[in-house]
């Protein structure tokens, strides 16, 4: 089985190249199962309702997310409308919203996906190594692949726990940082790992917003109002190849679609 995965989507770009490449992209690479991070996808910070439906009636069958996702106070009042939605797991007891989702494919093999954030750099949330240990325990008995998006800074944070989690997931695949990495590759127990998938949005500005008020921030260090810039864009993600007898990968390809 393949397994499609696209990069943090960016804004009205990002949502514009996932609704041109997502369905192509499944055809192309005959995946069962699309996967998408849009905790940006909305005006490039946060989700909102409309913005996740857009990309969901493009093709994305599980939406993931990440430290931004509650940028909106729609994605706090109105969780329960987009249930395709997961937001990460190592949040606090009472959270909106949910950490995994088991999401069938046209086969009728069950895929797990589960999101969690990383702390390194970032906000001080439950621990996601004890987190994902337990909800791969209930998982495993429910889906034959597990997929984990593990939303982090730090890349010592990511490869830990590829290695933590190698041989009971398929896929453990890096977002957060905006930049494709290339270091993709199946670990020995069988588990596919990618540091960053990267970005689905605008190449004009500084990993997906207006170049001008991140320059002024780090200039200044005063705040500045950030917006996704626009133009031209790129979609980024990675094939995994798994096999649902094993639960394990065979294969990781990452890919990049420039506009003109």
């Amino acid at each position: 089985m393949k397994i499609l995965f696209i990069g943090d989507v960016v804004g009205p770009v990002g949502r514009r190249l996932v609704r041109a490449h997502a369905a192509a992209l499944r055809q192309e690479y005959g995946a069962s199962l699309v996967i998408a991070n849009v905790e940006n996808v909305a005006g490039g910070a946060g989700v909102t309702p409309e913005t996740v439906a857009e990309v969901v009636e493009a093709g994305v069958d599980v939406a993931t997310s990440g430290n931004h996702v509650f940028a909106h106070r729609d994605a706090v009042e109105r969780m329960d409308d987009m249930p395709k939605l997961i937001r990460p797991l190592n949040y606090p007891p009472g959270t909106p919203g949910r950490g995994w989702l088991v999401a069938p494919t046209p086969r009728g093999v069950k895929v797990a996906v589960i999101n969690a954030a990383g702390r390194v750099f970032m906000e001080a949330l439950d621990c996601p190594f004890r987190g994902l240990d337990e909800a791969v325990e209930v998982l495993r008995g429910e889906a034959p692949l597990i997929v984990v998006d593990f939303h982090a800074e730090a890349t010592s944070e990511k490869e830990a726990m590829a290695h933590y989690l190698d041989g009971r997931v398929a896929a453990l695949l890096g977002t957060h940082t905006h930049v494709q990495t290339a270091d993709e590759r199946v670990l020995p127990g069988g588990t596919a790992y990618i540091t960053d998938v990267g970005m689905t949005g605008p190449t004009g500005g500084i990993i997906g917003t207006e170049a001008r008020p991140v320059l002024d921030r780090f200039v200044t260090r005063m705040p500045a109002r950030f917006k996704p810039a626009r133009g031209s864009g790129v979609l980024s993600a990675v094939v995994v190849d798994a096999d649902e007898a094993t639960g394990r990968a065979t294969a990781v390809e990452r890919l990049v679609r420039y506009e003109e």
